[in-house]
């Protein structure tokens, strides 16, 4: 199945039905605790093919094939790695066996029970490697379509997403598992779940079991509010009690269906059951929800959206997105100081320092001649990523080199800004750093930089920011809104007279980027507008108080500045 003969099944078939709950099923069914699912059903495929069956009498236009911790690292658990590839392969089979043509068969997939660096030992390589190993088994097989469902990590969520599209282009769905407090048990509230999934390219998203079905409402709301994909809504028949020795569900299949009318009006287009629904509670749904008008939602996605572990739309509401540059290695001596010795808990105190100051975004570069770039940007991001007063802004990932950026891209949770590529290495070179960057999710600074050199003219910046629009949006197939220009800040008063010029060369391209190339927008590095009077604090800052002023009223949107500046426009004196 394509992608878009997936989109066309939702219209067609919506809402779309799924299947409820397996596990709960066949330890109803006499599957001992402890036991590996997936191996267990193998020895009694009736006990499967029956449930399956029954969900596709009852409704279901999709159903989970039973691999749900069919990855090497769960088969590790009860030592069945080897049969890796017979089990999914198999289980596959018995899902078709007992669908027929009745129903989609989805590849499930979820997390491993691993925790990546640093609250645990597993890299970020390792785990796309691990998602790929049985994304391909199960594209093989034949799966319709995959799922990733109960997830809690955006990052195992993207080492999936990358690990299937890796293998395939079938459609992708994923769903996530909430607390009470409306996020993830790593932090992510449902809309930046929604922005970053969608730049991934997944094809529906949502939630599933999390805290019973009533409560899914408010979160399947906030979803629809910036998504421009299907909503998944799977919960379970309530929360689990005890009674004895046995788990139990309270919900009935009457009150669940009930609760799946609200989700399909509060948005959702595919609805489900997890955790304790049988078939009589699928069934249920084939009598309220048909008809029902989901809520339609508002397509908040014509502006840039960026995150870290909170989202961060740059619309003309944000007079000014102000990255902060203190974690820069390159125009700080002290963070060099600090990530040359090792220091890393100083050095997260300077981003959490910028963020405290106003950063609403953190520039992270280690390029230094005796540093180990792509480590150091891998470890710092990292460690970043676990302090959540800095991991709530979105991070650009600053480096010349593409190893440096790739490293990074594996190490953020949110959706963040790839800075750079340019046309320095012709298009090929831009195209497959561009593609790659659009792959994993990520917004991206083009420098006015081509074949002939750095654009330090008003015309040569315009001639270059178009060419790579032209590149990214027809050949590519960019998001426009993700595209930002940098049209080179250079140094003035440097006593060269064709660099007198620079500044106002920079301003007058700034408004014809926004007028001629829509949606795009415009970034600098400000403090290389000063580099004539470095030691002169004072001077430097007003000069970029100015340049801003004028620039931000052409257009710029974002720089790379110091919060901390204490030097405003209206404060100096004429």
């Amino acid at each position: 199945m394509t992608k878009t003969e997936f989109a066309g099944f939702i219209r067609e078939h919506g809402p779309v039905i799924l299947d409820g709950a397996t596990g709960t099923n066949l330890m109803e069914a006499g599957m001992p605790i402890g036991v590996c699912p997936e191996s267990w059903v193998l020895e009694n495929p009736q006990v499967l093919l029956d449930l399956q069956r029954r969900y596709v009498e009852a409704g279901s236009h999709i159903v989970y094939a039973s691999t749900f911790t069919g990855n090497r690292i769960k088969l590790e658990e009860y030592g069945l790695q080897e049969r890796l590839e017979e089990i999914n392969t198999q289980l596959v089979a018995l899902s078709r066996q007992a669908v027929g043509d009745q129903a989609l068969v989805a590849g499930d997939m979820t997390m491993t029970g691993q925790q990546l660096f640093p609250m645990g030992e597993l890299l970020f390589e390792e785990l796309v490697d691990v998602y790929k190993e049985q994304a391909s088994v199960l594209a093989k097989a034949g799966v319709d379509l995959f799922v990733v469902e109960t997830m809690m990590s955006l990052q195992e969520c993207r080492a999936a997403v990358i690990a299937i599209r890796e293998v395939c282009d079938l459609p992708i769905m994923v769903t996530l598992t909430y607390n009470e407090d409306g996020r993830t048990l790593f932090g992510t509230p449902p809309e930046t779940a929604v922005v970053v999934l969608q730049s991934l390219g997944v094809d529906a998203i949502g939630v599933n079991c999390s805290t019973g079905p009533m409560e899914m409402v408010p979160l399947v709301e906030k979803m629809a509010e910036y998504a421009t994909i299907p909503l998944i809504a799977k919960p379970n028949a309530g929360l689990p009690e005890l009674e004895g020795k046995k788990t139990v569900y309270r919900m009935t299949p009457e009150e669940f269906a009930g609760a799946g009318v609200a989700l399909v009006k509060a948005g959702a287009a595919i609805v489900g059951g997890c955790c304790g629904t049988t078939e009589q509670y699928i069934a249920k749904y084939q009598d309220l929800i048909q008809g029902v008008q989901p809520r339609v939602p508002v397509k908040k996605h014509a502006h840039l959206w960026l995150s870290g572990l909170e989202l961060l739309e740059v619309s003309p509401e944000i007079n000014f997105v102000n990255v902060g540059e203190r974690c820069n290695v390159a125009g700080s001596r002290k963070f060099l100081r600090l990530i040359n010795e090792k220091k890393y808990d100083e050095a997260l105190s300077i981003a959490r320092k910028q963020v405290e100051d106003g950063a609403l975004v953190i520039d992270v570069n280690m390029d230094d001649g005796l540093l180990d770039a792509a480590q150091e940007m891998t470890t710092f991001l990292n460690l970043v990523a676990s302090e959540p007063e800095i991991a709530r802004v979105p991070i650009m990932i600053d480096s010349s080199k593409w190893e440096v950026i790739r490293a990074g891209l594996k190490c953020v949770q949110g959706k963040c800004i790839v800075n750079s590529i340019s046309l320095k290495e012709g298009e090929e070179v831009f195209i497959a750093h561009a593609r790659e960057v659009k792959q994993l999710g990520a917004a991206v600074i083009v420098m006015a930089f081509d074949e002939k050199g750095q654009a330090d003219t008003y015309s040569r910046k315009i001639e270059v920011c178009e060419r790579a629009y032209r590149i990214l949006v027809d050949k590519v197939g960019f998001a426009p809104e993700d595209i930002i220009f940098d049209p080179n800040v250079l140094a003035v008063a440097t006593g060269i007279e064709e660099h007198n010029n620079y500044a106002v060369d920079f301003i007058q391209a700034t408004g014809w980027i926004r007028k001629n190339l829509p949606g795009a927008h415009v970034s600098g590095g400000v403090s290389n507008l000063s580099f004539s009077f470095r030691g002169n604090n004072y001077i430097r800052e007003a000069m970029h108080a100015v340049f801003l002023y004028h620039a931000i009223q052409q257009g710029m949107d974002m720089g790379i500045v110091n919060p901390a500046t204490s030097v405003l426009y209206t404060d100096i004196p004429q």
